[in-house]
């Protein structure tokens, strides 16, 4: 039997798997990413140590399998961030991350002197995503710029170092094009007339491929490192976002999905694109699946401010300081409108883009503790999802959302399920076997590789859907309100903010 190996480039580390055709996981294996912040604002990862994870678990997962024969690799990653590449394939910069934002100024920039172009083009306003990070790496580091021959992702970096291809080849699938600043993501090319606005030459830009093409074979180098055999397939694959969304089954319009990981993304399925000229807060990406996009958009660490929370706020080890724990002890506070309320953006607002924004709790008194701080955490992310949602349904009043399947980390608390549930009034849908992203990159290395069929019909056979939360009508009224107040709260929160940038320095 053919196996199949997906890996994800993700935020928190590398993970990959391998898969038989029938969707059974028969090995996994993951490796912590080592993110440097060497410099308020900035947050950078070492290319070559993603590459490295990756050949290191590829080999893990081959020994504890015997999987000889692997009919190809596809490798999903993080989206919005840059790998600058010299004429060799090779890093000339670190990745600079997606959270990283330094590029606040050039997101001011594109989206005062472009905005509405760039979001016609590319389905998604500016923030931070690849062309802020292009123009910051052109204006702040023109030396560096120079020796740039083009940016990549590192899902792409991984796959060229495994080929062991030039930047000639390097190339971007059409699922990352709404990060991209500068792509005409229907026609499935770069906009000359944004790259001639901006001075990005079209050379510093990868060619544009659909996620399950053919992208070259393992050479013997990276053979050796991974234990398979050398001429290994290697397929496109797609963003982690997009692969994540495959894992949960969203191949079909009416299908939302919520990736609860370090960022928390709300997602729908719809076969229109529709990018949000009225908000500016959805973006409207392709779908791995042809011919479907998926409005989505998304708070850029509402995963990570638990951990966060944890760290600094959690207590010591031993003192109900886990996540489970305090996941515990959130559970037992009853839904009330005398909570305090939280602002989930401690690295600056995406959706829209907000980048002077930060985080704050509101409303706390003498009788708020952990438990009660914790739940604010769970409960922003729904009422920011809330915000999402209605900006789905003034940008497609006719479409019908049936459910949200959920998958990441997140998806394990099931207080956090129900308070998704409660505050859009949706079903909240687990995924019983759900590998997320690198699944989905598995069923694209699969269709890729001609052992699958498309991916509508991979995704029915391999996805089985778990256990579901009915939203409480009892709790809508409440919400209702709780939701008037944060949107209150952060608008006010916005406006301060911008006031406090604009305030010379004494």
């Amino acid at each position: 039997m053919a196996h199949l190996i997906g890996i994800d480039i993700g935020t928190q580390g590398v993970k990959a798997a391998v898969y038989s055709t029938d969707g059974e996981c028969l090995a996994d294996a993951f490796e912590p990413s080592q993110p440097r912040r060497p410099a308020p604002g900035t947050v950078e990862e070492d290319p070559e140590f993603q590459v490295a994870s990756t050949c290191r678990l590829i080999r893990e997962c081959v020994g504890r399998t015997g999987a000889g024969e692997v009919a190809a690799v596809a490798v999903a990653g993080q989206m919005a961030g840059v790998i600058g590449i010299g004429s060799d394939g090779r890093a000339v910069t670190p990745y600079d991350s997606w959270l990283d934002t330094r590029c606040a100024p050039q997101i001011r920039r594109l989206q005062e002197a472009a905005g509405e172009a760039v979001l016609r083009a590319t389905g998604n306003a500016p923030s931070f995503n690849h062309g802020p990070k292009i123009l910051w790496w052109k204006e702040e580091r023109p030396a560096g710029y120079a020796t740039i021959a083009t940016f990549v992702q590192p899902g792409a970096y991984t796959a060229m170092r495994l080929c062991g291809m030039g930047s000639e080849k390097a190339f971007i699938d059409s699922t990352y094009l709404h990060f991209s600043g500068f792509a005409d993501s229907r026609a499935r090319r770069w906009d000359p007339d944004l790259c001639r606005a901006f001075g990005v030459a079209p050379e510093k830009l990868p060619r544009i491929v659909e996620p399950t093409e053919r992208i070259g074979a393992l050479n013997a180098a990276a053979a050796a490192a991974t234990g398979l055999r050398a001429g290994t397939p290697v397929v496109a694959g797609c963003g982690d976002t997009a692969a994540s969304f495959l894992a949960c089954g969203a191949t079909a319009p009416g299908l939302c999905v919520d990736v609860a990981g370090t960022a928390s993304v709300f997602a729908a399925t719809t076969g229109a694109f529709a990018p949000d000229f009225q908000g500016g807060t959805l973006g409207c990406g392709p779908s791995a699946t042809p011919g479907l996009w998926h409005p989505y958009a998304y708070i850029n660490g509402g995963g990570l401010n638990l951990e966060w929370f944890r760290r600094e706020l959690g207590g010591a080890a031993g003192d109900d300081g886990g996540l489970e724990a305090l996941d515990a002890l959130a559970a037992r506070v009853p839904p009330s409108d005398t909570l305090p309320l939280f602002i989930p953006h401690l690295g600056g607002r995406v959706s829209p883009g907000w980048p002077l924004l930060r985080g704050s709790w509101a409303g706390l008194s003498w009788d708020h503790g952990r438990a009660e701080m914790f739940r604010a955490l769970l409960e922003s992310v729904a009422l920011e999802y809330a915000l999402y949602q209605r900006a789905l349904r003034r940008l497609l009043p006719d479409a019908v959302f049936t459910e949200l399947r959920i998958t990441g980390g997140g998806e394990k608390s099931a207080l956090w399920n129900q308070l998704k549930a409660d505050v859009l009034q949706l079903p909240i849908v687990q995924i019983d076997r759900g590998g997320g992203a690198p699944m989905g990159a598995a069923m694209v290395a699969g269709v890729g590789a001609g052992v699958l069929p498309g991916l509508p019909e991979s995704a029915a056979r391999w996805v089985r859907l778990g256990r579901r939360f009915e939203p409480d009508p009892s709790h809508a009224t409440l919400y209702q309100h709780r939701l008037h107040q944060y949107e209150s709260l952060l608008q006010h929160l916005h406006e301060w903010s911008a006031a406090a940038d604009s305030t010379p320095a004494a």
